[in-house]
């Protein structure tokens, strides 16, 4: 058997990830540790998980230039990430309420409800829930 357990994504800054996904997409934050760099240098070990999720963020802040240049391009622009929720209302009018910026109207697909968001450095992502029923 195998699973994922965590994917990375780069961000500017610990704290202000950590309050977008805890505060705004209601994440539990799981873990944020000292660490080391691989040469050594402090960093913190940030990860954040849907609530009842299996799958975790690492909450990676960019180190140098070249990985600053990808923050919030992770994707070239496309959705990379798809949050599954089981009250697809009350959740976009939750994210809608504490700031979260929806790139598109929601809208019923053959695969459920959906409505694509950007995270605090403006990766794409679907908020996908049930199709409504009227």
């Amino acid at each position: 058997m195998a699973s994922l357990e965590l994917v990375a994504l780069v961000v500017h800054d610990y704290d202000e990830a950590i309050r977008f996904f805890v505060e705004a997409l209601d994440f539990e934050l799981v873990e944020d540790s000292p660490s080391l760099t691989n040469d050594g240098r402090p960093k913190r070990w940030v990860v954040v998980r849907p609530r009842g999720g299996s799958t975790a963020i690492l909450l990676a802040k960019a180190d140098g230039v070249n990985q600053q240049a990808h923050v919030g391009q992770q994707f070239a622009g496309r959705v990379g990430f798809f949050l599954r929720v089981d009250d697809f209302e009350a959740t976009y009018q939750r994210m809608l309420d504490r700031g979260v910026q929806f790139a598109t109207e929601p809208r019923d697909e053959d695969y459920g409800r959906v409505a694509v968001f950007l995270d605090v450095c403006g990766n794409r992502w679907d908020l996908l829930g049930p199709c409504s029923s009227g």
